[in-house]
């Protein structure tokens, strides 16, 4: 089987696991005055909105009052440390993992994710020399904003807003955008 027809499958099977992962109860929208996308029920609004992927706590209450501590970062329930001391050497890997689809992999799943990982790490033909290296900026988001809007005039399903696509572009972009070591 082919490489595309391969990834194809496999961003079609994610994005269910993705869905299921990330339902937010309709609810929820009411109870907090969250819009969803960019209008109210009356065509109003902003961009907000509800997340069950990640936490942050900066305050506990103790005997009533809000009392500072130690900050605690949880992605999908698990603390980030426990998440880094606990992790193989694929540790942004099984991150990635557990954001996008909401648990941990297994063995075969972090090695097929690692494969797609691996398929799409390639960028376009030219594009370093042309994009990153002809326009450097000191600015090292500065640049990758840019590189990402540019990355998008090589996709030609660009403006297809269908989960498994989102899925292939978030899988993409996080293929060939630096990570920290």
């Amino acid at each position: 089987m082919d490489v595309l027809k391969e990834n194809d499958r496999y961003f079609g099977e994610q994005a269910a696991k993705c869905a299921s992962s990330d339902r937010i109860s309709r609810e929820l929208y009411a109870e907090f005055g969250v819009k969803t996308g960019l209008r109210d029920e009356n065509g109003k609004g902003v961009l907000t909105g509800l997340t069950n992927i990640s936490e942050v706590t900066a305050f506990k209450f103790i005997d009533g009052v809000k009392t500072p501590c130690d900050g605690e970062l949880l992605y999908r329930g698990y603390d980030v440390r426990d998440l880094i001391r606990g992790s193989s050497r694929f540790a942004f890997e099984e991150a990635a993992y557990l954001l996008l689809f909401g648990d941990l992999p297994d063995r075969a799943q972090l090695d097929e994710f690692i494969r797609v990982l691996a398929e799409k790490r390639m960028m376009p033909t030219n594009f370093t020399r042309d994009v990153i290296m002809k326009a450097p900026s000191a600015d090292i988001m500065n640049s990758m904003t840019k590189s990402v809007l540019t990355l998008a005039s090589y996709d030609p399903l660009a403006g297809d807003l269908s989960l498994p696509n989102v899925l292939r572009q978030c899988v993409q972009l996080m293929s060939v955008l630096p990570k920290r070591s």
